[in-house]
């Protein structure tokens, strides 16, 4: 797959688009730690089905601009960078977002704040939930730091420390993080007894190489990504949860009314951070779910670990817009 690529200026930002195809647009969103490239399968099977299907590489990754304070990563920023793509690749229509992990939330929350820029909404892993009474890092601290355990998102409050520990070599952070949350990981790959105070890598284990769905190239595409980026602004994401709460909290309905679809994993560790069945927590507020797939034996990569299946429902879906 050789897409075309695009450089878009909106909101103070310069971001690369990766674009493939002709047709009504279709606009992926990547998460934490990825680039456009995690659609590369989806970006040939959509633009294939009619479509102009176009990955950006989110702020702070790959080819687009990367800002340096926190706060140019809030939820705010970075959902009107993704309606500012989709306005300049597509002025005179709407277009439909898709995305994975942070690109998830990134993706519900664009629908939900631009409806007259985006006519239907996708999320891979993580299902769209609206803010509770607290901020999610304050509920993480109360639950895992307290009680002396690791969480990640808690380590990665601290600038500096993550970020060296994740550039210190970015082809072997890739390998152990991608495996060890992926469907092909045995149960307790992840290790569940991690203390407050150890960092993401610790205990995980260098994978055999290649994946049945990443291979040498694919890390090394990614790993030259990171090592022109940096985790700065990847990182930076996870250090807005109080400002996002308090931008997010202030809106009257947290409903998506548009068409939308989830698609995840019955291994993916994500799922299991929400209490319940997530899918039946998802259906107040999307009244217009038309679609909610677990693939069974799927960890969290999901739209690269199957990209046959996800190829499918999306393109199904996509049928019935």
């Amino acid at each position: 797959m050789n897409p075309e690529f695009r450089d878009v200026e909106t909101n103070g930002v310069k971001l690369r688009v990766a674009i493939a195809g002709q047709g009504p647009l279709v606009l992926f969103v990547h998460g934490f730690p990825e680039s456009w490239y995690s659609w590369r399968h989806q970006l040939e099977a959509v633009s294939a089905a009619g479509f102009t299907a176009a990955a950006i590489d989110v702020r702070g990754y790959g080819g687009s601009d990367k800002p340096h304070p926190v706060e140019a990563y809030s939820m705010e920023n970075l959902t009107a960078d993704i309606a500012g793509v989709a306005k300049a690749l597509q002025p005179e229509a709407p277009a439909i977002v898709v995305g994975h992990d942070w690109g998830a939330p990134l993706a519900w929350n664009s629908a939900l704040l631009f409806p007259d820029q985006f006519r239907a909404v996708a999320g891979l892993s993580v299902p769209y939930i609206p803010p509770g009474d607290k901020p999610a890092i304050q509920v993480f601290r109360e639950f895992f730091t307290a009680r002396g355990m690791f969480f990640y998102q808690v380590y990665f409050q601290d600038e500096g420390p993550p970020e060296a520990e994740l550039e210190a070599d970015p082809a072997a952070t890739i390998r152990r993080f991608y495996y060890a949350i992926s469907g092909d990981a045995p149960d307790g790959t992840w290790p569940i007894d991690k203390k407050h105070g150890d960092t993401l890598l610790h205990r995980l284990p260098e994978p055999d190489m290649p994946l049945p769905w990443l291979s040498k190239e694919d890390v090394d595409y990614y790993a030259s990504q990171f090592a022109q980026s940096g985790f700065r602004g990847p990182l930076n994401r996870y250090r807005n949860h109080e400002r996002d709460h308090a931008f997010l909290t202030a809106l009257e309905d947290h409903k998506i009314y548009q068409p939308s679809l989830f698609i995840g994993g019955t291994r993916d560790l994500v799922l299991k951070m929400f209490p319940g069945d997530p899918v039946e927590m998802m259906k107040p507020n999307l009244p217009g779910l038309r679609g909610a797939h677990l693939l069974e034996g799927c960890g969290h990569w999901t739209q690269q670990e199957r990209p046959n299946e996800v190829n499918r429902l999306l393109v199904d879906w996509l049928a019935t817009l």
